[in-house]
């Protein structure tokens, strides 16, 4: 499976996310985008195997991910105080791969009927919910939950 964490402004979400599937799925390569260098910069020091810098980052790697994570405002052009344009968003939107995306209300997203945790429970989440699109794909990098 191709995984693609893309994140901004401080990069720490995408560094939690890295981390943690670094942990999950030990072996499983990652390419981390960032919308600017502290982003990228976060999530290369947490271990991602691949990273860049940028809009035309985020286009090209989102054609090649099977997985996309990261913040719900990914999707949202002009959202992350303006770091996500519009190619961003169309480009992660018009990805074919599956999207698990963490709602944060700081990228002026709200959406209702979500239940409050805390980032670290979310990113757990998330983490988890990429393991279980992975293993439904019966790829060989996913090692079986027997």
């Amino acid at each position: 499976m191709k995984l693609l964490v893309i994140d901004g402004q401080g990069g720490g979400m995408g560094r939690s996310l890295v981390q943690m599937l670094k942990t999950v799925l030990p072996g499983q390569s990652i390419v981390a985008v960032g919308t600017n260098a502290a982003a990228t910069a976060a999530m290369l020091r947490a271990g991602a195997d691949v990273s860049a810098t940028g809009e035309n980052a985020v286009i090209y790697h989102s054609r090649q991910a099977e997985i996309i994570l990261g913040p719900l405002g990914i999707l949202c052009a002009n959202a992350m105080q303006g770091e996500i344009s519009p190619a961003m968003a169309a480009a992660v939107s018009a990805s074919q791969a599956q999207k698990v995306l963490l709602p944060m209300e700081r990228c002026g997203v709200h959406v209702v009927g979500v239940i409050q945790q805390t980032l670290e429970a979310a990113i757990a989440a998330a983490v988890e919910k990429a393991r279980t699109i992975g293993l439904a794909g019966v790829d060989p990098l996913f090692p079986s939950a027997d």
